[in-house]
């Protein structure tokens, strides 16, 4: 066991300075100080710290070499401060399922951080089979490719409804459309018809290589597991270097104004990133396995 005092927390554009108590990979208890006890200290008063982040990413390098998903996990995750990356497996046909997420699976099994995947699918595979395998193996997270306006009408949403129910993954669009005033138009149905037939779902996309802020990841059932850090929790943290020019912090702007400030990343207890140099574990990361999305009451 051992304490970091003097932390300077950044959680929902607030700093405040707290100590935590950790027992191996894990905080037992997050107060103002620890002064009774005789444990090693760690001085963290010279750094923002915050929950280390989940990214969104579409583009991993399935059928690449090691290599490339080496290069692509160390550029776009470990060196911006991310321990978990969020993905899919792309689904033309309903048969697919089971083999697609197990190819994507294999794929990451070299991966230093952990990873939790979705799927991605064309509108006509909203059935109640479907809906129903991705529910058996507990897919997090289903995104939607919207194209047509109507094709959203002729779906039973009530007997998809009852076929998501207890596990309820959220349903999540993906706008095809490079025209604003097209997307415009299937963003704003897309939320009327999930409003009125009061289906789990995302009512924006989710945007890439930016960290997932916290209702997103309670709807795919992440958080309070990842992206926060609370007494029970797993030690997950970036720590950036503070400075007088950082001014009207939030975890966004830190993560795109100020990443040459971002000096050790932290997952589950274990060093990652020390400056600029990784630590690349290969097989060091997990398939994190949703027990429940949108359990945590925010």
């Amino acid at each position: 066991m051992y304490i970091i005092e003097n932390a300077n927390i950044l959680k929902d554009k607030d700093l405040y300075t707290s100590s935590l108590l950790i027992n191996d990979d894990r905080i037992t208890a997050i107060q103002t100080g620890f002064k009774r006890y005789q444990l090693i200290k760690m001085n963290a008063e010279p750094y923002i710290m915050t929950p280390s982040y989940v990214l969104f990413s579409s583009k991993i390098p399935h059928q690449g070499s090691f290599q490339d998903l080496k290069t692509c996990i160390i550029e776009h995750f470990l060196l911006k401060g991310c321990t978990t990356l969020f993905t899919y497996a792309d689904i033309t046909y309903e048969k697919e399922l089971a083999e697609k997420i197990k190819a994507m699976k294999t794929v990451l099994i070299s991966s230093p951080i952990d990873y939790i995947i979705g799927v991605k699918i064309p509108v006509c595979l909203i059935t109640i089979s479907f809906i129903r395998s991705c529910k058996k193996l507990k897919i997090p997270a289903i995104f939607i490719e919207l194209q047509d306006l109507e094709e959203l009408e002729k779906i039973p949403w009530g007997w998809i409804r009852e076929a998501m129910f207890p596990f309820n993954s959220p349903l999540i669009p993906l706008i095809s459309s490079s025209q604003k005033k097209e997307a415009k138009a299937l963003m704003s149905k897309w939320k009327d018809i999930m409003l009125r037939e009061k289906i789990p779902a995302l009512y924006e996309e989710v945007e890439e290589n930016k960290p997932l802020p916290i209702p997103v990841l309670n709807k795919i059932g992440l958080y309070p597991q990842k992206g926060s850090l609370m007494n029970g929790t797993e030690l997950s943290y970036n720590l950036y270097l503070k400075g007088r020019e950082i001014k009207n912090l939030d975890e966004a702007s830190l993560f795109h104004y100020h990443s040459d400030r971002l000096v050790v990343t932290v997952h589950k207890g274990k060093v990652v990133l020390s400056g600029k140099k990784v630590l690349f574990k290969p097989g060091n990361g997990e398939h994190v396995k949703v027990r429940t999305p949108s359990y945590f009451s925010l």
